[in-house]
């Protein structure tokens, strides 16, 4: 009978591995989220695509996409491509099997980043439910980046001084979901001076 060798292994070296494990299983985002995760309501999501005259030919850009469900229904509904971005790796993982549950993941993609540094020069449309603060902040990228023409749309949250082209509201004071009526804004990108 042949004697295998016995290894000695380092209380360490097990924690290391499975505190690796656990850790690679509960990814966490690159730095802290600029806003926590609320998703936004069905009834929203819809007039927001809407507001945005979404159409086949769009491409749907949603800064923290949170699940996924805007460009997800931008697929579905009107089979536009979508780009969901979120810095939340968790969220993104959703977004994908979201995306795949509703039979669309050949028409959008989702990708952990950071939406001040993520590239969106090719979005048509870019969806938002950030705060106020955040919308300023990214205010500046968007006027630089995006395209005349394309189509910023914010739920609730405006961007101070730089008016929307139009607005609308969703809900009511006592709508299922128990959410208060909102605000939704669009703002056209404006030609290059």
């Amino acid at each position: 009978m042949q004697k295998w060798p016995i290894q000695i292994v380092s209380p360490l070296a097990v924690l290391a591995l499975f505190a690796s494990s656990a850790w690679a299983q509960n990814a966490q985002p690159k730095r802290a989220p600029d806003v926590p995760y609320v998703p936004t309501t069905e009834e929203a999501v819809q007039a927001m695509l809407e507001l945005a005259g979404v159409q086949k030919n769009d491409v749907v850009y949603d800064l923290g996409c949170g699940d996924g469900r805007i460009v997800i229904a931008a697929a579905k509904k009107y089979g536009a491509r979508g780009v969901g971005i979120d810095i939340n790796p968790e969220r993104i993982k959703e977004a994908r099997e979201n995306a795949k549950k509703a039979g669309v993941e050949h028409l959008v993609r989702f990708e952990e980043n950071d939406l001040f540094e993520a590239d969106i020069r090719e979005a048509t449309v870019v969806t938002l439910f950030l705060l106020s603060s955040i919308n300023l902040k990214l205010k500046p990228k968007l006027l630089a980046e995006l395209k005349p023409g394309t189509r910023v749309v914010s739920n609730t949250f405006d961007m101070g001084d730089w008016k929307p082209d139009r607005e609308a509201h969703v809900g009511g004071n006592d709508n299922e979901d128990g959410y208060l009526s909102r605000k939704l804004f669009l703002w056209l990108i404006p030609e290059k001076r």
